[in-house]
């Protein structure tokens, strides 16, 4: 059927999934260099939590802000702002001479990456119908892991033989190259030369969105959308579930430090090994939903249930600690299944907001999604280096870490409950001028 149809919605997903690889990989190279720099800038773990949370706080509110210019300007326009701001940026962050600076840095970097998943989850909603979205969503999600993967392979071996700076220098760079190829290259479906007609209509043809006007600008406020359950449920969901996530990608290097004494290159193949096998989680969490759609499940119940699975699987994170005690490897294949729990959890909530809202809503619901994600993140982040330093000082710093894994376990459940008694039922809501909140 696919070849019948044509499949050029698959190369657009292969350009989101490169650039939420970029994406990535410039964003934990920080968390790599962690040891070099603490001994460059004399940093407390209070010190690196804080500038993570920097970053967040920019991320946050640029989400918020990313979200509502994507809907309003296209992806295409955004992507590329978004893009070319933070391979600038990321470049700039080699010429940090102080603590200070690498704040303005972090800052400016989580400012314009925060386009990156309002303007990817867009493009998926209009390039893909609704029971292929959670698998286009995991596979450009999984982008998130590769970037991560890349990162530990490339950036202390970089730092080893050419300094820290060079890091940033090289990895921030690789952006220029996609945007070539994104400038060349995309366009929506409706105007693509490469789209057949027979492609456009099956990418069209949810019966629930044959009445919303494709080319739509309009800007639906942030008031608004705020009225409805639905909103609320990805908020809410976002905000207990992402700072779950932040807290993996950040502090996983230095979990290996402390616990084993790795650093540098010497962690590289362990956290490569962790994002890998989340790399399968992701693309198995757009696939499963996507199969019990195919076995007659309707879109929400497959969603639902597929995300209820997910929150399940990543209530063993409480056991890291315990199993890592046992040996290295055994913490490794606990946090990596732990990450995969997520990506798979997050390739679902994702696409929750395209079940439930117009394509023109889109990047905007995802963007205030997101802000209450990197709020959350924050707060998280500070919890750990306040508690990291707090048993640290008593010598227990194993502790700390038992703490926020046993958070991490079972944040995945409670946000599934809070959204399931939110919205138990998914149904796309009508954002005309008459429209009124669901209640």
């Amino acid at each position: 059927m696919n070849k019948a149809i044509g499949r050029y919605r698959w190369t657009i997903c292969a350009l989101v999934f490169f650039a939420t690889t970029i994406n990535y990989l410039d964003r934990v190279v920080i968390s790599l260099l962690k040891g070099d720099l603490e001994k460059d800038f004399n940093w407390s773990e209070s010190d690196y939590a804080d500038l993570v949370v920097v970053f967040q706080l920019a991320y946050a509110f640029g989400m918020l802000g990313a979200g509502s210019l994507i809907d309003k300007f296209g992806t295409k326009i955004g992507y590329t702002i978004s893009l070319t701001a933070w391979s600038i940026v990321g470049v700039l962050t080699a010429f940090a001479k102080t603590t200070f600076g690498f704040g303005i840095a972090r800052a400016g970097l989580g400012l314009s990456e925060s386009g990156n998943f309002p303007a990817a989850v867009k493009t998926i909603a209009e390039w893909f119908p609704k029971k292929e979205r959670a698998l286009a969503t995991g596979i450009f999600n999984s982008g998130t892991n590769v970037g991560a993967i890349l990162a530990p392979l490339s950036v202390p071996f970089i730092a080893e033989f050419w300094g820290w700076q060079w890091a940033f220098i090289i990895t921030g760079a690789i952006g220029f190259l996609w945007l070539i190829l994104w400038i060349t290259i995309y366009d929506t479906p409706a105007k693509h030369k490469k789209v057949s007609p027979e492609e456009l209509a099956y990418i069209n043809s949810d019966q629930d969105e044959q009445t919303e006007d494709q080319t739509s600008t309009e800007k639906v406020s942030w008031f608004k959308l705020l009225t409805f359950r639905q909103t609320w449920a990805f908020v809410i969901g976002k905000m207990l579930t992402d700072p779950i996530w932040w807290f993996y990608l950040f502090w996983l290097p230095a979990f290996l430090k402390a616990e084993y004494g790795l650093e540098g290159s010497a962690a590289s193949l362990p956290v490569a090994v962790v994002y890998t096998i989340a790399s399968v989680g992701s693309i198995f969490g757009g696939w499963l939903p996507l199969n019990l759609i195919k076995k007659g499940f309707p879109v929400f119940r497959a969603r639902k249930t597929s995300m209820f699975i997910y929150a399940l699987c990543a209530i063993p994170a409480v056991f890291i600690q315990y199993l890592g005690s046992m040996g290295l490897w055994l913490a490794v294949l606990s946090i990596g299944f732990a990450t995969s729990a997520h990506q798979a959890w997050s390739a679902n909530i994702f696409t929750t907001v395209s079940d439930m809202f117009p394509k023109k809503a889109v990047a905007s619901v995802i963007g205030i999604g997101g802000m209450a994600g990197g709020l959350g993140g924050m707060a998280f982040s500070k919890l750990a280096g306040k508690l990291f330093d707090h048993y640290k000082a008593l010598g227990h710093l194993e502790t700390g870490y038992y703490i926020m894994f046993l958070i991490c376990g079972f944040g995945y459940l409670l946000a599934w409950l809070v959204m399931h008694l939110l919205v138990p039922r998914y149904k796309l809501i009508e954002l005309s001028s008459s429209s009124a909140p669901v209640a």
